[in-house]
């Protein structure tokens, strides 16, 4: 990590994460202190460039990053505490070739999360704006959501996300719920994980107003 080429790469993409940051902070996707964003900065071997724990996401400074290597460890014991969810943008960075990760508590991701857990997924189907997700060309498709129980044994479920992508399992294309807790997406670079982001936001709202506007024409 101390050739200038990598160290270019770092501030680049540190200042992207800042602003991503403040994007989603403004959404009210990553509230309070919640939330944590990811880039890969170098492949072979990997390291990773993560927003620090307990960080305001939407006033990000300078050095509320880590940079964690690909076994999830911190390369400086000086630099601050990554969260204890690390290790899942480790796995989806070695497991999926994600080149970026992001981590949002937006109010619709976690009431569908909760809502929809005993399904194990969520499916969305028939909005043009599938089409925002990579690999789907027509609105007439179907998003598979997976759903993770939000048992905070984060070391298990790292290993559970690497099998289930390692198994190609259905429902991790493009992101995974935790329940109660929000939403994990990712993609090639930071643009893709942002625009599945947006994506998945904007379908999460879409059905959970849906499924109360249904209910409120029952009760009438």
């Amino acid at each position: 990590m101390s050739d200038k080429k990598t160290k270019i790469s770092y501030v680049a993409e540190r200042e992207q994460l800042r602003n991503i940051g403040r994007h989603l902070h403004d959404r009210g996707w990553s509230v309070g202190t919640s939330s944590n964003y990811s880039t890969v900065v170098a492949r072979e071997p990997l390291f990773l460039l993560i927003t620090a724990s307990g960080k305001d996401k939407g006033n990000l400074g300078k050095r509320d990053f880590a940079v964690l290597n690909g076994e999830g460890q911190p390369t400086d014991e000086k630099q601050p505490r990554s969260s204890a969810e690390s290790q899942l943008h480790v796995t989806l960075a070695r497991s999926r070739g994600a080149g970026a990760v992001l981590h949002t508590h937006s109010v619709w991701g976690t009431l569908l999360s909760d809502l929809c857990f005993d399904a194990g997924q969520i499916e969305i189907s028939g909005y043009e704006m599938l089409k925002g997700l990579e690999g789907i060309e027509t609105h007439d498709a179907t998003a598979t959501i997976k759903i993770y129980d939000n048992t905070q044994d984060i070391a298990a479920l790292a290993e559970q996300l690497a099998s289930d992508l390692a198994a190609d399992a259905p429902g991790l294309q493009h992101g995974f719920l935790l329940r109660g807790h929000g939403l994990y997406t990712w993609g090639h670079n930071l643009f893709a994980a942002k625009r599945h982001l947006e994506v998945l936001e904007f379908l999460f709202e879409v059905t959970g107003r849906k499924l109360s506007l249904q209910g409120a024409a029952v009760v009438s």
